[in-house]
């Protein structure tokens, strides 16, 4: 009696997800039919000149003292600022990434303990420089303004308007994704009907970036070149089958 109890359960079980499978409510997803149709991915390229340039630089002062070392940081920074203002940098497109101030020690093997020796302080910010052909003389600018304690961790370049080149993309990916979606109908001997599902994954360009060091105030004339960048999307699109 057992027995037949368990299989009554089991029978009625596998009918309701017979009945789920086969008839999907409104909202939700038919796995059946989710599979059928052609499943393509399209791919879009645009290949897009940068026009902004952002730089990471700022000032690193070390001292005996505290006072010393935030005294001749805040003079160097202010000269930087001011280098960066002057070469039409504007001030919301200075921002500050790092502040610090920490004691610099040594370990001394006589008394076989470390000793402070000097404080350090640093002082970054992040600058977005809009009129890109002026890359070169900004920085040469801000390592003048700076003097040796200026540091540049780097540079990296990117595109103000991303949009209008998304919007190229999709166009293209769209189109390469209809083109190899006719190519399988008419391989398989179908007709092509509409896209019943669409899907985008975007492919966020890395900046451009050049990594830096301590400058030297011997250097000559910063070369700079922003290069191209390259953006990417795709689309995968599931087209109908008429017949």
């Amino acid at each position: 009696m057992k027995k037949n109890w368990l299989m009554g359960i089991s029978l009625a079980l596998v009918l309701a997800t017979v009945g789920l499978c086969g008839c999907a409510a409104p909202g939700q997803v038919d796995l059946v039919t989710q599979e059928e149709g052609i499943w393509v991915t399209g791919e879009g390229e645009v290949i897009a000149i940068p026009d902004i340039a952002t730089l990471r630089l700022g000032i690193t002062a070390q001292a005996a003292t505290v006072a010393e070392a935030q005294s001749e940081a805040t003079e160097a920074m202010t000269k930087v600022m001011d280098a960066l203002i002057d070469n039409g940098v504007a001030e919301n497109d200075i921002q500050t990434q790092h502040f610090s101030i920490y004691q610099v020690t040594r370990w001394d093997r006589e008394i076989e303990e470390e000793v402070v020796i000097g404080y350090r302080v640093t002082n970054m910010v992040t600058a977005k420089i809009r009129d890109i052909d002026k890359t070169d003389t900004t920085i040469d600018a801000v390592v003048e303004a700076g003097g040796d304690l200026t540091r540049i961790d780097g540079i990296n370049f990117s595109v103000d308007d991303q949009l209008a080149c998304y919007e190229e993309a999709r166009d293209k990916a769209m189109a390469d994704a209809k083109a190899k979606a006719e190519q399988l109908a008419e391989l398989a001997g179908v007709t092509l009907g509409k896209p019943t599902y669409i899907s985008e994954g975007t492919q966020i360009p890395p900046p451009i970036y050049f990594r830096g060091a301590d400058v030297e105030m011997t250097a000559p004339s910063t070369p700079i070149s922003p290069g191209e960048m390259e953006i990417s999307l795709t689309v995968q699109v599931v087209y109908a089958i008429l017949g």
